[in-house]
C-alpha cells in the first residue's frame, strides 16, 4: 500500500468521526479545550487502534466479525442518534436531559460506533500480506493522527459556523439526524456489497 493510499484511506475513514464532531461542536456552542481534546483524542485513538486489533484478530475472529459489524455500528448510532432527537423534541424541561458530548461514556461509545469500518480495514490489511507489526504500525499511526486532525477541524468547525443553522434547528436534532445517516450509510454500505 503506498503511502498516498494510507492518506486517503485515513481521510475516508475519519469522515464519520468528523460529521459527528460538527454535530457535537453545535452543541457544544463555544471553545472548551477539554471536551473537544479529550473527543479529538479517542476519535483518533479508536480510529488507530480499531484496525489494529482487526489485523491481529483477522485469523482469530473475522469471518464472525464480518457478518455483524454494521449492524452492531448501525445499533449503536441508531440508538444515540434515537435519543438525542427524542430529547431535541421533548417539550418539559424537566424531562430534558441534554445530549452531552462532553460526557466521557458518550465520547466513548461514539469513538466506537464511528470506528467499526477501520476494524474491517484491518482485516484487509491482513488480507494484503501484512504480516507483521512494523509494517501495520506507519498506516495505524496516519489513520488515527488525521482522525485526531479531522475530527478537531470538525468540532471548530460546528462551534464556528453551527450556530447560525442550530437557531434554524435544534443542535441536538441536528446530530442525531447525522448520527442515524451514518449508521444508515454503514448499514447500506455493507449490505450493497
Amino acid at each position: 500500500m503506498s503511502d498516498v493510499e494510507i492518506w486517503l484511506l485515513a481521510v475516508g475513514l475519519a469522515m464519520d468521526c468528523f460529521a459527528v464532531s460538527i454535530a457535537s461542536g453545535i452543541i457544544l456552542k463555544r471553545v472548551r479545550w477539554r471536551p473537544m481534546l479529550t473527543m479529538a483524542f479517542f476519535f483518533g485513538l479508536f480510529q488507530g487502534v480499531m484496525p489494529l486489533i482487526g489485523w491481529w484478530g483477522s485469523t482469530w475472529f473475522s469471518h464472525i466479525f464480518e457478518q455483524v459489524d454494521h449492524w452492531i455500528a448501525f445499533g449503536i448510532l441508531l440508538f444515540l442518534g434515537g435519543r438525542m432527537v427524542k430529547e431535541s423534541l421533548c417539550k418539559d424541561d424537566e424531562e430534558h436531559h441534554e445530549f452531552d458530548p462532553t460526557y466521557l461514556p458518550v465520547i466513548l461509545t461514539l469513538a466506537v460506533a464511528t470506528s467499526i469500518d477501520a476494524l474491517a480495514v484491518g482485516v484487509s490489511f491482513a488480507c494484503l500480506g501484512i504480516r507483521h507489526l512494523s509494517e501495520i504500525s506507519y498506516p495505524v499511526l496516519v489513520i488515527g493522527w488525521v482522525s485526531f486532525v479531522i475530527s478537531w477541524i470538525g468540532l471548530s468547525l460546528g462551534i464556528r459556523f453551527g450556530q447560525g443553522f442550530a437557531r434554524r434547528l435544534k443542535a441536538e436534532l441536528w446530530g442525531g439526524i447525522i448520527l442515524i445517516l451514518i449508521g444508515v450509510k454503514i448499514l447500506w454500505e455493507h449490505l450493497c456489497n
